[in-house]
């Protein structure tokens, strides 16, 4: 996998810019989250104001698999739909400059939430967030989490920024 990645414009005729990766050191810096609760690995293909994906590595190794089901772990599907906020907060900062680093990012709705498939030691969740809206400190996005291209889950969500530091 390279370690940059395009960033397209968001002006008609502009041209792309290619960035480092979103490596785990990075994402800590941009938002509050750490182990256990740190959902994201990555993040790749960022539009700033538009989209991103987040990925997440799935091991059997994670906490929550000692109680969610032991004889055949699945991971929790609040979990999956953590991982598509934690994406959107990356997304938030990397859209708002390093002012919104480490701002607290609150969930005010999830709607129209499916789970079509479990997720599973040894997969790698592609979590895509798509900006919808955005008023004020606001934002409402759409994801979907994708194993091997086949979408696992989606959601509409919507979360309030708030700087508590």
């Amino acid at each position: 996998m390279s370690d940059t990645i395009t960033v397209e414009g968001t002006e008609t005729g502009s041209t792309p810019e290619t960035i480092p990766v979103i490596d785990v050191s990075r994402i800590m810096q941009m938002i509050p989250h750490r182990y256990p609760m740190l959902m994201i690995d990555r993040v790749i293909d960022v539009i700033p104001n538009e989209s991103c994906t987040g990925v997440k590595n799935v091991s059997i190794n994670e906490p929550f698999f000692m109680g969610h089901f032991p004889s055949r772990p699945v991971m929790p599907g609040v979990l999956i739909i953590e991982a598509m906020a934690q994406t959107a907060a990356v997304l938030v900062v990397q859209t708002l400059g390093p002012e919104a680093e480490g701002k607290l990012v609150y969930f005010m709705t999830i709607d129209e939430a499916r789970f079509r498939k479990p997720v599973t030691p040894g997969d790698q969740v592609h979590i895509h967030v798509t900006k919808i809206a955005q008023r004020k400190t606001v934002w409402k996005f759409s994801g979907a989490a994708k194993v091997n291209g086949t979408l696992v889950a989606e959601a509409t969500f919507a979360a309030m920024i708030l700087d508590e530091k």
